[in-house]
C-alpha cells in the first residue's frame, strides 16, 4: 500500500509541472497497475451488498468507470495527458480508501 500511495503523492505532486519534468506515459501505466491490483479487491469486498440495491448498483457502476477509464489512450496534447494521470490518481486513491476502510 505503501507504493501506491507513494505514486498517488507523485501525482499531487506533478499539477503545475511541465511534461518535461514528469514522465506521464510512465506514472500513468503505473497507476493503471495499482488499478488493475484494488479493482478485483474492492470488487469481491462489494460482494456481501445486496445485488439489487442503489448502493450495490452504484458502486459496480463507479467500479466499471474506473476499469474503463484505465482502457482509454490519453487525448492529443500535454494537457490531456495531465489530466488522464490526475484522473487516475483519483481513481486509485477511491480504491485504495474502499479497500482500507470497507466497501461502503
Amino acid at each position: 500500500m505503501d507504493v501506491i500511495c507513494a505514486t498517488i503523492d507523485e501525482v499531487r505532486a506533478t499539477r503545475g509541472l511541465t511534461a518535461e519534468a514528469v514522465d506521464l506515459d510512465l506514472v500513468a501505466a503505473t497507476l493503471r497497475g495499482h488499478i488493475a491490483l484494488l479493482l478485483p479487491v474492492v470488487r469481491g469486498a462489494a460482494e456481501h451488498l445486496w445485488h439489487g440495491s442503489i448502493q450495490a448498483h452504484r458502486l459496480m457502476a463507479r467500479l466499471d468507470g474506473i476499469e474503463n477509464q484505465t482502457k482509454q489512450a490519453p487525448g492529443p496534447g500535454t494537457l490531456a495527458a495531465h489530466v488522464q494521470v490526475q484522473q487516475l490518481a483519483r481513481d486509485c486513491q477511491w480504491l485504495l480508501d474502499r479497500h482500507r476502510g470497507g466497501v461502503e
